[in-house]
């Protein structure tokens, strides 16, 4: 049986980290930086730390292909 290479991400995940994401969806961390500050990404902020809002950014998708 042949293994993936590709990421896995739970689906329990809310948010996750600029870095990680950048990771994930193979673009660079400054890419998804400037797409969060022009709203294209939902943001949540955490003390100091700025996370992607992987919850929101899966209903945003889910309710503009009425899958939900």
């Amino acid at each position: 049986m042949e293994t993936s290479n590709a990421p896995q991400v739970p689906a329990s995940v809310p948010v996750m980290t600029i870095e990680r994401f950048a990771e994930l969806t193979g673009l660079t961390p400054d890419t998804v930086r400037g797409q969060l500050q022009q709203g294209n990404l939902p943001l949540i902020k955490v003390g100091r730390r700025r996370l992607v809002n992987v919850a929101m950014l899966t209903a945003e998708c889910m309710n503009a292909e009425d899958w939900a």
